[in-house]
């Protein structure tokens, strides 16, 4: 990885303590209980997020780390019916919340992992739901269907009743540990745990909740880039990050949440303890388990990854307010914190050559940054500047003179040709290139030699002078390169 001088970047993140503290402390939790009920937030397998602003943090952990808790775990999904009717979509992966649920299934059964069902919340009898429900259940996925809870949030004498958690139907789980996890924010999960606990203790089941949510990380300052890191990546649901009043009061020690969490704590203080008739957490902090404060071993090198992935964050929120899916609030909000941080755009040194290149040749342009050096591609007759930028990447990387071509014509030529008559352009896009280069690859060993970079390009900074296509987008992205973007369209 690099750091903004263009060094190799140190680790700022023990990974391996991580696993061995974190799957303790959630053994020490279910152990409390006959049945834990763990709310999973965030990504269950592939959390680039935390990868991008801990460097040394595998995107994978968090499934790796429950491999070792594997024979006492099954896992429930849940998705808001709501989402599913609007077509939401998770954006990182350009896929809408009920595919990305069956991923989330596909994936966890390849591991071995023991998948109970899904949970469709908030049902109002929508027709596509009924749809999504008819092919989990023809692909042997069980399915349970939870309405609005009468009474929620405030009549907690109706919530813990026949006519409120009562009225959905009870899961039946057979293990010790429960994950409820969620294709994103806004499922369903807190509601369908407490609604299991309510069943399970009418069973004499001694069932618990915890949650495991990777940020804010409440042992680190409120103001920590770790912690504004957080703030910027969802600027759009307006969470704000907190000093939690209930854990000081407790305690007499600073620990930091969020909003929402710290606002629906008292009724979910009164509820938990409705249903479980105990008095167990004393501070929504106290509810989670969450260990990685303790495993960051460098905090400059996380700091200075933080301020990258705001800017990121940034110009991302700008994109999107571009193509209409925010509004300049979102963007507005992680400007600021920017400025609190004392950083601005050109913070991440591909901006500005970028810029300058573009500016220079009146072209669309990308700019990589690999090691020390940038490498710049710009549009051309033939070639996006996503195809350039890879191609010249790879080429400096394998140390091949930039007047040596790589793309044989007999292989272009076909391509081109088809792409004319279905009418995709005349341009071959960064995958096309890609495949080409794989083709010739065959007879050409320099072409071979080129290829076998591409997974240098893991984790390395481009800017684009524009909103790059969603085509050139996703191979960037498919070669976890951090792209960001000037937002405004090709023309």
């Amino acid at each position: 990885m690099i750091n903004k001088s263009g060094d190799v970047m140190r680790k700022g993140f023990d990974n391996k303590k991580y696993v061995k503290i974190q799957s303790k402390k959630i053994r020490e939790r279910f152990k409390l209980f006959d049945k834990l009920y763990l709310e999973v937030g965030g990504k269950l397998f592939d959390d680039s997020h935390a990868a991008r602003i801990l460097p040394g943090f595998k995107s994978d952990v968090k499934i790796s780390m429950f491999q070792e808790l594997k024979d006492d775990l099954e896992i429930i999904f849940c998705i808001n019916a709501g989402d599913i009717e609007k077509n939401k979509t998770r954006g990182e992966y350009g896929i809408t919340y009920d595919v990305e649920v069956e991923r989330l299934i596909n994936e966890s059964k390849k591991r071995g992992f023991l998948v109970n069902s899904v949970v469709i919340t908030l049902y109002k009898n929508q027709a596509s739901v009924d749809t999504f429900i008819k092919k989990l259940n023809r692909n042997g996925i069980k399915t349970y269907i939870h309405t609005f809870t009468k009474g929620y949030p405030t009549d907690v004498d109706t919530i813990v009743s026949e006519e409120g958690y009562g009225a959905n139907p009870y899961i039946e789980t057979t293990k010790p540990l429960v994950l409820v996890n969620a294709p994103g924010p806004g499922s369903g999960k807190l509601a369908t745990c407490l609604s299991q606990i309510y069943h399970e203790n009418l069973r004499g089941v001694n069932a618990g909740y915890a949650k495991f949510e990777t940020f804010p990380v409440w042992n680190l300052a409120l103001k920590h880039p770790v912690n504004l890191a957080y703030e910027a990546a969802t600027a759009d649901l307006e969470d704000v990050n907190m000093i939690d009043p209930f854990h000081l009061e407790k305690y007499k020690k600073t620990a930091i949440n969020y909003n929402r969490d710290i606002e629906t704590f008292p009724i979910l203080k009164n509820i938990l303890g409705k249903v479980s008739k105990k008095d167990i957490y004393n501070s929504p902090t106290d509810m989670g388990v969450n260990m990685v404060g303790f495993c960051i071993t460098n905090d400059k090198v996380v700091e200075d990854a933080c301020k990258k992935e705001i800017v990121r964050r940034y110009y991302n929120e700008m994109n999107n307010y571009k193509i209409g899916l925010c509004d300049e609030n979102t963007y507005k909000k992680i400007k600021l914190l920017m400025n609190e941080l004392k950083i601005d755009e050109s913070y991440l040194d591909v901006v500005k050559p970028a810029l300058e290149k573009s500016k220079k040749e009146n072209l669309p342009v990308i700019a990589l940054k690999v090691g020390k050096k940038i490498i710049t591609g710009k549009q051309t007759d033939l070639l996006t500047p996503a195809g350039s930028v890879v191609l010249n990447a790879i080429k400096h990387l394998s140390k091949i003179p930039d007047d040596i071509y790589l793309l044989a014509p007999t292989i272009l030529e076909p391509i081109l040709k088809l792409k004319k008559e279905m009418g995709t352009g005349d341009r071959l896009t960064l995958q096309e290139v890609l495949t080409a280069l794989s083709i010739c690859s065959v007879t050409n060993p320099l072409a071979a030699k080129a290829l076998s970079q591409l997974t240098k390009l893991n984790g390395v900074d481009a800017h684009a002078t524009y909103i790059v296509t969603d085509s050139d987008k996703k191979a960037l992205k498919d070669l976890k390169i951090n792209l960001t973007c000037e937002n405004e369209f090709l023309r």
